[in-house]
């Protein structure tokens, strides 16, 4: 049998108040680890802020929520943590909006104004940046070829928007996160390639990538070799979870391989959990997790003695 990627998850070990530093081509090299808020066990935002300091986390991404929600959540994380990342753009009242690519131009006024203020809550909160699909299904602008085709004037229409949104994320010291997604969910960005090529085109300060190792083993042929190629430029997120899409070590990601890789470009960014929590119950769940970081710094420290030593 083959010698397993990257280290196996044995029994549930505590990792209280351990935070992640190998040494990197001379230097100590952090790599910051977040949870989703709504991953962690505990009956408030509070008890789960302190569950993931005693464990070693360094950040708390947010999911999107009515916003007075919103607002109170950061206030308590913030006592705690860092706010590292808002996933998705939602309304005041929580309603989801990615419409960016609509073709009714009401729609993608709207989304531009809710994504606005979300890259406003973003810096508001101290974040690296607001995470955004740009659209999830099929396209719905209309084929005008052969003047343009779908692509095209996706393309056309998210250029233009990276220039707006990414000005106003540069006014609230945020950055708007373009997030690729696979094909099963996203028609128009998949590969780390097709957000670098949007945003090239808009060479717009305040816009970078999100890179999502899930959908990356689905969409890329070298996850590594993507992240090399990304990573060190534009990626200034990162999203955990295994091919299973549940917490990291449960499938069959190396994650060994793509630390290493971002280890070699430099990143020193966050890497934040979003995925499903395996386990029955609440107890299981909370072992699972705990158990799953252990995993993940077990293999940051065989990347980083790869990196050293390779």
């Amino acid at each position: 049998m083959n010698e397993p990627k990257s280290p196996t998850i044995s029994a549930a070990e505590p990792v209280i108040n351990r935070r992640c530093f190998v040494h990197v081509q001379g230097r100590v090299h952090p790599m910051k680890i977040a949870l989703q808020i709504h991953l962690i066990p505990g009956d408030s935002v509070s008890d789960r802020c302190k569950w993931a300091r005693d464990h070693g986390v360094d950040g708390i991404e947010l999911i999107g929520a009515p916003h007075d929600r919103l607002c109170a959540e950061a206030e308590q994380v913030l006592k705690v943590l860092p706010v590292t990342t808002l996933c998705g753009a939602f309304d005041e009242h929580g309603d989801r909006c990615f419409d960016l690519l609509d073709a009714d131009i009401e729609k993608r006024r709207r989304a531009v104004a809710v994504t606005s203020r979300c890259l406003e809550l973003a810096g508001q909160f101290g974040a690296v940046g607001l995470i955004l699909p740009p659209i999830f299904g099929p396209p719905v602008v209309p084929d005008l070829s052969p003047f343009a085709d779908p692509l095209e004037i996706e393309d056309a229409l998210m250029v233009a928007h990276c220039r707006e949104l990414g000005a106003h994320a540069v006014a609230h010291d945020t950055l708007l996160l373009l997030e690729p997604l696979n094909r099963y969910e996203q028609h128009y960005l998949k590969q780390q390639s097709d957000a670098v090529r949007v945003i090239d085109k808009a060479a717009a300060a305040g816009v970078a990538l999100l890179s999502d190792l899930f959908h990356m083993h689905i969409e890329e042929t070298d996850t590594p070799a993507a992240l090399c190629a990304v990573a060190g430029r534009y990626t200034k997120s990162i999203h955990l979870a295994d091919n299973t899409r549940c917490e990291p070590g449960t499938g069959d990601i190396d994650f060994v391989a793509a630390f290493k890789a971002l280890f070699e470009v430099g990143y020193d960014g966050y890497m934040a959990y979003e995925c499903a929590i395996t386990g029955d119950d609440d107890e299981q769940k909370k072992a699972n997790l705990a158990r799953s970081l252990t995993f993940v710094r077990k293999c940051v420290e065989e990347a980083g003695g790869a990196t050293s030593h390779g």
